[in-house]
């Protein structure tokens, strides 16, 4: 029944152990602890049954042919190794397959093979998934072509707090050309009202007024530079006489 409730499931991926078993183990009965009726890597078929059965020691399984189990290794308390082999003649076997025991739980070594088909599985398994995320993040579109869209870039973004930028303080000159033009400004329109006081009413302020020259004045100094214009230009040198040539 072990051997038929085997093939239903991998072997592989199970392991047994019987508690009452486990204070008691030592290289002399760890073979009657692997022969249980609920282990299921044991097979009830096999030449160590019929050897249990007859009362017989297992120094007999030598003379036999056929599936036996041995004690391969033992290393006490913790580590028992039992090999599955055929057994063809006194001296000729065949291994099929090997049992550790750590700490009174069974497991089945695996295979060469499927060690490397569980690894070329999961190294196929990695590239197929990297392949699958890398097209979940491209995009096309016939008007801009292929592009990449990763999320964690934008939420990146929306983490990151916008730097505020710092502005820059004004030059020397430029402070001294506003209060120049300040001054100018001052001095050709001045306040008409000024305020002592915050909450107090502006006093006008009184502008005083250069007094505007008489006209007379004016018409004096506009005068003089056409009277100095008009006074007579000094005579001119006449020009000198001619005289008659002597042939």
């Amino acid at each position: 029944m072990a051997a038929n409730d085997s093939r239903k499931y991998n072997l592989l991926g199970i392991s047994w152990v019987d508690s009452g078993w486990v204070p008691i183990l030592n290289p002399g009965n760890v073979l009657d602890y692997f022969s249980e009726r609920s282990n299921p890597f044991y097979d009830r078929t096999c030449n160590n049954e019929v050897v249990k059965m007859q009362r017989l020691t297992l120094e007999h399984l030598n003379q036999m042919v056929g599936v036996e189990y041995i004690l391969l290794h033992a290393q006490e308390p913790i580590l028992y190794i039992i090999r599955k082999q055929q057994r063809q003649s006194q001296t000729q076997v065949i291994p099929l397959a090997d049992y550790y025991i750590i700490a009174g739980v069974v497991y089945q070594a695996p295979d060469l093979g499927t060690v490397i088909s569980s690894r070329a599985l999961s190294a196929v398994h990695g590239i197929q998934s990297a392949f699958d995320e890398a097209m979940s993040y491209c995009r096309y579109h016939p008007s801009k072509g292929y592009w990449w869209h990763f999320k964690d870039h934008e939420e990146r973004e929306k983490v990151k707090p916008k730097s505020k930028k710092k502005e820059e303080p004004s030059s020397l000159f430029q402070r001294h050309r506003v209060d120049t033009l300040l001054l100018d400004l001052r001095s050709k329109f001045p306040p008409t009202f000024y305020q002592p006081k915050p909450g107090e009413k502006p006093i006008p302020v009184e502008v005083k007024k250069d007094p505007e020259p008489p006209t007379e004045t004016v018409k004096q100094e506009e005068r003089e530079p056409a009277t100095k214009s008009s006074a007579p230009a000094p005579p001119s040198k006449p020009p000198p006489e001619k005289r008659a040539r002597l042939q």
